[in-house]
């Protein structure tokens, strides 16, 4: 939201007062408490003025510091509030007549107590980032309307990343980002998941800890300085310290809350119904018989909305014209080895008998009048669960908890956007602040069932909407895409985004939502989704079994999920990674290689896990252009090597893509191709790729660590559990270890 007209003037009807000395400090439980006129006090009868802000900083753990600044202190305490996880932690507060400080870690903020006005904070004595003059203020637009802001500068050269799941360039750089979760597709500004929180890569990140409305002005109206602002009396943010964008992650997420681990058989293959296309068990079945006949693994089927009846959404029963027996059904799904997903959403159309019951009930959201809220927009009388009430999440969840006895393994959690706030919460919560916390609640009320009736290592969503926090509840796929090149793009645009916003787990959907993709779009499509966390076929109003295209879609389909598949040794400890330290599988360039300038802007490629370059192709002739960072990389397919630093351009068949390794890696591959959830360590090989002399990589593999060394020219690897047959190769050769030997040398030369 912009409040200045250019850099001298405030826009008509805008009034501002900002803090411009310290009057007084006070220290105590490791935080500092600071009043600031905003107008110098030059003599006693300056001190009958206002407003006077006051600005307390506290530090929740190492590196992360906290700083609210408050106008009126009388504002009753209003819900929701983002559930950060801090730790007993007591930072060091000190001040003097110049400065004062508070230390939590590597990390500091100084607050001047001499003109000019600035707070600082700084790492290792040097400069971050600063609320300078007029950055911290209160606003009042033409409407009186009150708000808190933030300025804080921006380096030269420095660039932002982040705000969740954004489809437009990937650094936000002089974008104008509001976190309002609407639903508005790939190709609009709107986002399915606003996350307050930017990520730099200058040292630091900055999480703003209001779940409602926040307007960022990243390097837009102040070109120089990221601003934020919100319609409240009190405002709180956080800055992070890396120095890293991996260990800014690590910090973000500690505090907001890291993702749970995927079942292992989440990362193969799903494939859908479709949303609109007509479907029965015989069609269901054939498509499963189908992918079978063709040697496609299938590890998950979904069924889409109309599973159940039209104008019923959402009452969680089997439409019986159609399905006349969901339980022999998924029995019999369930005997052909696949998982079952299906469709759900918050709302609850007025045609559903679960209307009636839950009005009688009072779990339905209300207007303030009392009268439930509705209108017709995706359902006919449509009103929503009011999730703030647990005895609604009970009745909601006890719904789903008869779909898990039938069979069904987990949910895909569509909508939860569109969120009204002329309503009155059972909690008392404020419309505007849950407006995107809503999505919290209704993912958090489903993953809590799946935990509780299928274990901890068990649950997993399909999850469309988010804010700060949801990251706890994954898979999280990208929404309505087209089925276009463009819309490839887009929706890689926003995984990435999503990922320097602490989510660790994405996906879209393969060929694009919208409309029905054309073969070649279809096969480029499948390389990239096969080559994500999560890969699922799923369109609107047409099929996605590989055969409708052609039958090179089928050829394109079976490479590259058994590539998947046989890569699950190495998918899953990226996903551990994800779930222990908050570092996102799909990462963009600039979070491996923060150093070289060259990845910053890059949005068209991503590291899968630590060291698989990945470039999708953009176009039906195949041509692709990526940067190869420096060293010796080598094709994974091919085995071809490319030297970096520098612009690559290649064309590929249907049945490639660029997917590289980093030099001195080794990708731990595994024994079986036809399923995600096997033994990942039994016969696994370990792939070394241009080690040094030297070199010692440490390879962990479901629970079991292997260890490879290079001695001069002689490579020797050896594992923490010899139990297991495994191998080791480098290059078109390879020594395998029978089950009890642990060691394992081949010659280079």
């Amino acid at each position: 939201m912009k409040f200045t007209d250019g850099y001298w003037l405030l826009r008509e009807g805008v009034t501002a007062a900002h803090p411009v000395e310290v009057l007084d400090v006070t220290s105590g439980r490791g935080g500092l408490e600071i009043h600031a006129p905003t107008q110098p006090i030059r003599h006693r009868g300056d001190l009958l003025k206002g407003p006077v802000v006051t600005i307390s900083a506290h530090a929740p753990m190492p590196d992360v510091i906290g700083v609210t600044f408050t106008h009126f202190q009388g504002e009753e305490p209003r819900k929701p509030q983002f559930e950060l996880h801090t730790a007993e932690f007591r930072a060091h507060a000190e001040y003097d007549d110049e400065h004062a400080t508070l230390t939590a870690g590597a990390l500091s903020v100084r607050v001047a107590r001499t003109t000019p006005w600035h707070i600082d904070f700084l790492a290792h004595g040097r400069t971050l980032t600063t609320s300078g003059p007029k950055g911290m203020g209160i606003m009042r637009d033409a409407t009186g309307a009150h708000y808190l802001r933030e300025q804080l500068n921006l380096g030269v050269g420095t660039q932002v990343f982040g705000l969740g799941e954004r489809f437009g360039p990937l650094v936000k750089n002089g974008q104008v980002v509001d976190m309002w979760n609407a639903d508005g597709g790939t190709a609009t500004e709107q986002a399915y998941k606003n996350v307050p929180f930017y990520l730099t890569d200058a040292g630091y990140g900055v999480f703003v800890d209001h779940p409602g409305r926040v307007s960022f002005e990243v390097g837009s109206e102040a070109v120089s300085r990221v601003q934020f602002s919100a319609e409240t009396q009190q405002l709180t943010y956080y800055v992070i310290y890396g120095p890293t964008p991996k260990d800014i992650l690590r910090k973000y997420t500690a505090l907001t809350g890291r993702p749970a681990l995927p079942p292992a058989w989440s990362f193969g293959l799903w494939l859908s119904t479709s949303f609109t296309t007509s479907y029965d068990e015989a069609t269901v079945t054939s498509f499963i018989d189908g992918m079978r006949e063709r040697e496609l693994p299938l590890s998950v089927f979904h069924f889409d909305c109309f599973w159940m009846r039209e104008f019923n959404w959402c009452d969680f029963q089997w439409d019986p014209r159609v399905f006349p027996d969901p339980e022999g059904m998924l029995a019999r799904l369930k005997d052909k080895g696949l998982r079952i997903c299906v469709w759900i959403n918050p709302y609850i159309a007025q045609r559903s008998p679960l209307f009636a019951e839950g009005r009688a009930l009072g779990h339905l959201l209300r207007r303030p009048d009392g009268s439930v809220w509705q209108w017709d927009l995706w359902q006919p009388g449509m009103a929503l669960v009011d999730f703030t009430s647990e005895e609604a999440r009970q009745w909601y969840a006890a719904k789903l908890e008869a779909l898990l006895s039938q069979g069904v393994d987990c949910f895909k959690t569509d909508f939860g956007e569109r969120v009204p706030v002329d309503v009155a919460y059972a909690d008392g919560a404020d419309p505007e602040r849950m407006h995107n916390y809503y999505t919290y609640l209704y993912n958090q009320t489903v993953f809590d069932v799946l935990r509780k009736h299928r274990g901890e290592q068990e649950a997993v969503v399909f999850a469309r909407s988010a804010t700060t926090g949801s990251q706890k509840f994954p898979v999280h796929w990208g929404g309505d895409c087209e089925a276009t090149y463009e819309s490839m793009a887009e929706s890689l645009r926003g995984g990435l985004s999503l990922g320097m916003s602490g989510f660790g787990f994405w996906s879209h959907d393969i060929g694009g939502f919208e409309g029905t993709p054309t073969p070649a779009l279809f096969k480029r499509w499948i390389a990239f989704g096969l080559l994500s966390s999560h890969s699922r076929l799923h369109g609107s109003s047409s099929y996605r079994v590989p055969w409708l295209f052609d039958e090179e879609a089928v050829d394109v389909l079976r490479l590259f999920t058994r590539l998947k598949l046989g890569l699950m040794p190495y998918l899953y400890e990226a996903a551990r990674a994800a779930h222990t330290e908050g570092v996102p599988m799909m990462r963009a360039m600039v979070l491996e290689f923060p150093d070289d300038p060259g990845c910053a802007h890059l949005e068209r490629q991503y590291m899968l896990g630590p060291d698989l370059l990945v470039a999708p192709v953009f176009s039906d002739d195949g041509d692709v252009s990526y940067y190869v960072p420096e060293g010796t990389w080598t094709h994974f397919l091919s085995g071809q090597t490319v030297a970096g630093p520098r612009w690559v351009r290649e064309r590929h068949g249907f049945l490639s893509v660029p997917l590289l390794v980093r030099p001195g890696a080794v990708i731990p591959v595994g024994a079986v191709d036809d399923r995600p959830d096997y033994d990942h360590v039994d016969g696994v090989t370990l792939r070394a790729y241009g080690l040094e002399r030297g070199a010692q990589v440490t390879v962990p593999v479901g629970g079991v660590t292997f260890t490879v060394v290079r001695e001069g020219d002689t490579l020797r690897a050896s594992s923490s559990d010899p139990s297991a047959p495994w191998g080791l190769a480098v290059g078109g050769r390879g020594v395998r270890a029978k089950a009890g030997t642990g060691f394992l040398s081949m010659e280079l030369n």
